[in-house]
């Protein structure tokens, strides 16, 4: 059977575009002689749909853009389709939605495959709104015997996971009915090593049971979420027979029964940990996560404040990168404090960039608020209120300029000052999207070297000088936090593998060190829920995540 993988680009909402892509992709697979065409998860509503499903004309919508695509393959040689979608589910106690795949062809739906395991945890709030799959059955296709899956579907293996969620295995249910094939349609969210995770799981699943399978994932940013398609085909041996690339959409035809294709498997699915490879990795989905965050809010623009430093130089770049250097405005707002060599730097970087430069010093702000305080600062010394505000009257040009031109503010701030709350509510936190908030502070330097692999674009003294936010004299982060090489295990350990104090100083970690470092992470859980949305590429990033109370006590 020729089967074609449709790895396209959805937006949340957009029932009508989001047709139209599947609808091209049923006219491509007819025209390359395809018997099937596979499309992604929910790829008629978007993913994650979220509460617009708590709209009965939204999923109205998307039941009638499913019966568009299946009056479409009532044309001749159109190929069969399998497409993701919400169905509803009345006249039982429930939630009363279904996510679901529809397998049509001649103008009509033939079967009906729900989702049975429903996420609900890290980012993922699927049993919120579905109802899962009452039963599992399989497709007849053409003489073929189809298991059909979603997503989440696939992941309760027993004999993969050491720990499984759910008590039943809806692929081992299928494959005792005897399938020919297995397709999974995907909505899964990239995050590091977790390309290496699905290929072992894919492989060993088809191993065991002797039968090919066809993945289908979806690709594209979508708010917090990045997803890298990487759709890819299984032969009955666990062998990878074909793969689509990251982080773009493809449009792959693979002869499933014959077990060719004409492109060879992409090797970055097995980047290693802490590799070049992987900082490209993870450098690529920063970036489609950008400019799908940039484009699907209708942005045209964004603007970025330049610091000289390394963490505003990355954004900056990466934004370029994403959406073209005329996309992007860099500012520098040099302070009393600001030194001479990170003003040259930011400019720097922007000639490097070919992106619009500006300066614009605050000195003459910061003295004007500093004498209509006066009265009131009388007797106390100079202090964090005073550094703060620094940062304060620079989020306020930030975003003054973009209500004035229509542009996208992108913080810069990353994972390991957000952690420690080493950030300014209303000053270096404002803005639209958090394009660092998952990149530890050791990550970033490795991404900024990758980035300039190809000649120097961000100045090597941004990468060399100590890391200081020039908010006072002579100011190094190491006054106020323990040396990034310290600190970023320690909240590695403690937000990504939920590991106590106790055990993180059973691991070799400074008491002392531990214990305060996990004080800063929980006293500064309410400066987070305030921060603007960050992209997610760690297995737990802060946001839709991370859900942690504000008001709490001590435990432990």
């Amino acid at each position: 059977m020729r089967i074609a993988l449709a790895q396209i680009n959805t937006t949340v909402g957009a029932i009508a575009a989001n047709a139209a892509k599947a609808a091209g992709a049923i006219d491509r697979a007819r025209a390359a002689g395809a018997d099937l065409v596979v499309l992604p998860e929910l790829t008629l509503t978007g993913y994650p749909p979220k509460d617009l499903l708590e709209l009965p004309a939204f999923v109205e919508t998307n039941l009638r853009a499913l019966d568009g695509l299946a009056a479409r393959t009532s044309r001749p040689g159109s190929p069969g389709v399998i497409v993701g979608y919400v169905e509803r589910r009345e006249g039982r106690p429930g939630k009363g939605l279904h996510n679901a795949a529809a397998l049509i062809q001649g103008g009509r739906v033939l079967s009906r495959h729900f989702k049975s395991l429903l996420p609900t945890y890290d980012v993922f709030d699927e049993a919120r709104h579905f109802d899962p799959a009452p039963s599992v059955q399989l497709a007849d296709f053409e003489g073929h015997r189809l298991a059909i899956t979603i997503c989440e579907d696939f992941w309760n293996d027993r004999l993969y996971w050491r720990r499984r969620i759910y008590s039943t295995d809806p692929v081992e249910t299928l494959a005792a009915q005897r399938p020919d094939l297995m397709i999974t349609i995907s909505a899964s969210p990239y995050a590091v090593a977790k390309p290496r995770i699905r290929a072992e799981m894919y492989s060993r699943a088809t191993r065991r049971y002797g039968v090919p399978l066809v993945h289908v994932n979806l690709v594209g940013g979508n708010d917090n979420l990045v997803f890298d398609g990487r759709s890819n085909v299984w032969g009955a041996d666990g062998r990878l027979l074909a793969e689509a690339p990251a982080f773009a959409e493809d449009f792959l035809v693979v002869d499933v029964d014959a077990g060719t294709t004409g492109r060879r498997p992409f090797d970055a699915t097995l980047a290693p940990e802490g590799s070049e490879a992987e900082a490209g990795e993870i450098y690529a989905a920063l970036a489609l996560g950008v400019r799908d965050y940039v484009g699907k809010c209708g942005f045209k623009r964004v603007i970025v404040g330049l610091s000289g430093g390394i963490d505003s130089s990355l954004t900056a770049t990466i934004a370029a990168d994403a959406l073209g250097p005329a996309a992007v405005v860099g500012v520098a707002m040099p302070s009393p404090f600001s030194s001479a060599h990170s003003l040259e730097d930011a400019g720097r970087l922007a000639r490097n960039l070919g992106i619009e430069y500006h300066v614009l010093p605050i000195t003459p702000v910061y003295e004007a608020f500093l004498k209509t305080l006066e009265p009131l600062f009388a007797g106390s010394g100079f202090g964090l209120a005073e550094e703060n505000l620094q940062a304060r009257i620079r989020g306020n040009l930030l975003m003054t300029l973009s209500n004035k031109f229509g542009l996208l503010v992108l913080t810069t701030g990353n994972k390991s000052e957000l952690a420690v709350g080493y950030c300014t509510l209303y000053g270096d936190m404002s803005g639209g999207l958090a394009v660092l908030s998952d990149i530890s502070k050791t990550k970033v330097y490795a991404l900024a070297r990758w980035a300039n692999q190809a000649g120097e674009r961000i100045p090597r003294r941004s990468l060399e000088k100590p890391p200081s936010a020039e908010l006072r004299p002579d100011q190094l982060d190491t006054d106020s936090l323990p040396p990034y090489p310290t600190l970023d295990p320690i909240i590695e350990a403690y937000v990504e593998r939920h590991l106590s104090a106790g055990e993180i100083i059973a691991g070799g970690g400074e008491a002392a060190t531990v214990r305060r470092v996990l004080g800063m992470i929980d006293r500064n859980e309410y400066k987070r829920q305030q921060a603007a949305i960050g992209l997610k590429v760690t297995g737990r990033a802060f946001g839709s995540g991370w859900r942690m109370p504000i008001a709490r006590g001590t435990w432990a």
